[in-house]
């Protein structure tokens, strides 16, 4: 049963920031081209601090959710944490490190929340490459743009 709930609870998670990147890199699209006030070239700049906010929203969301798992007993837990900067940070940091696919292994999850770890580490890999990807189309457009 507790498999079952780890499932869904990884899948509700997962879909909310892949729906929460989608809505962020669609609305950049829509919203660079009516910035005419930026030389084109800085647009690809507003776009890429708005790219990182939304990765950092996306991990606090999976820390969150980390928090919300050790809720549950016998969910798993955490092995390292450092109990000075409070539970928040340490699974902010955890989240950080995952996410980006660094895996420094001084924080480490245990139980079903080793299954949540794993989704946001290729969650992680493949919001990146497609904010790389979103990035380098962008950057084709303005960059080619100002050099006219």
């Amino acid at each position: 049963m507790l498999l079952t709930i780890a499932f869904i609870f990884n899948t509700l998670l997962a879909l909310l920031v892949i729906l929460f990147h989608y809505e962020v890199l669609f609305q950049l699209d829509k919203q660079l081209p009516k910035v005419s006030h930026l030389p084109a070239r800085f647009k690809v700049l507003v776009g890429a601090g708005a790219i990182f906010i939304a990765h950092v929203i996306e991990i606090w969301v999976f820390a969150f959710g980390y928090l919300l798992a050790l809720q549950f007993e016998g969910m798993g837990g955490l092995t390292g944490m450092v109990s000075d900067h409070g539970a928040l940070l340490d699974a902010v940091y955890l989240s950080f490190v995952t996410f980006t696919t660094v895996g420094y292994g001084d924080v480490v999850a245990h139980g079903y929340l080793r299954y949540l770890t794993g989704i946001e580490a290729l969650l992680g890999l493949l919001l990146i490459t497609w904010s790389a990807s979103f990035l380098f189309l962008e950057m084709q457009k303005y960059w080619t743009s100002s050099r006219k």
